[in-house]
């Protein structure tokens, strides 16, 4: 598994683990039952703090991406439905994205562009 980091980006490192690792279940490079890496192997792979590492995990368990476990490590979890929060997270997305000035049409080309990407990548 390879996460890049972007030392000089304004979201935080666990932030881009986490996210990097929802793109990877998204696009199917990741299933249900995978095993990441240990929290202190992935701060090995990135050079970081292992309680960034650990930070990271921590989000994608409270989400329900992945469930941890003393023995087995961090796995991927079956995802069963999209749960409220990810609607509203997404709603929200899409208010700024208006708000910023993008008119619906970019809005729904971009949003459709980044799905069929996702689509051809499985």
């Amino acid at each position: 598994m390879v996460i890049e980091i972007d030392l000089n980006s304004k979201t935080p490192i666990y932030k881009q683990i986490a996210d990097k690792i929802i793109e990877l279940i998204a696009k199917g490079k990741l299933n249900t039952n995978d095993r990441l890496p240990s929290v202190r192997n992935i701060a090995d792979i990135c050079g970081i703090n292992p309680m960034t590492a650990n930070k990271a995990y921590k989000i994608l368990e409270e989400s329900g991406y992945i469930t941890i476990n003393k023995r087995s490590g961090a796995v991927v979890k079956d995802k069963d439905k999209v749960t409220d929060k990810e609607i509203n997270n997404l709603k929200l997305s899409l208010l700024e994205l208006y708000a910023s000035g993008m008119s619906v049409e970019e809005i729904k080309k971009t949003v459709d562009d980044y799905l069929e990407g996702l689509c051809y990548t499985n």
